[in-house]
């Protein structure tokens, strides 16, 4: 089984960019190459910077997580970058 990990990228204009990936590392490449791999949002918006990450388990998980990072808003992400607010409140929330 892969471990999937989500992620956080800061851009230049402070926006947060929220990702899954089994491998941040390369993810952040795609991002910042000019390629088609990377998201569209972020094309444009470097220098991009990794500002949280951590390792969720399985994909589905992953990718429900997600989806909860994704609707919370800003100040609550920044909480989460800054440690103010752990990941594990957010997963016990998904059904």
């Amino acid at each position: 089984m892969e471990i999937w990990f989500l992620y956080l990228i800061r851009c230049k204009d402070h926006s947060l960019y929220t990702g899954i990936s089994t491998d941040v590392r390369r993810r952040l490449k795609e991002h910042q190459g000019n390629d088609k791999k990377g998201s569209r949002y972020l094309r444009g918006k470097a220098p991009l910077k990794t500002v949280f990450k951590k390792k969720i388990g399985d994909k589905s998980l992953a990718s429900k997580v997600e989806i909860k990072v994704k609707k919370l808003p800003k100040a609550k992400k920044e909480l989460l970058v800054k440690g103010k607010l752990r990941i594990k409140e957010i997963i016990d929330q998904v059904d």
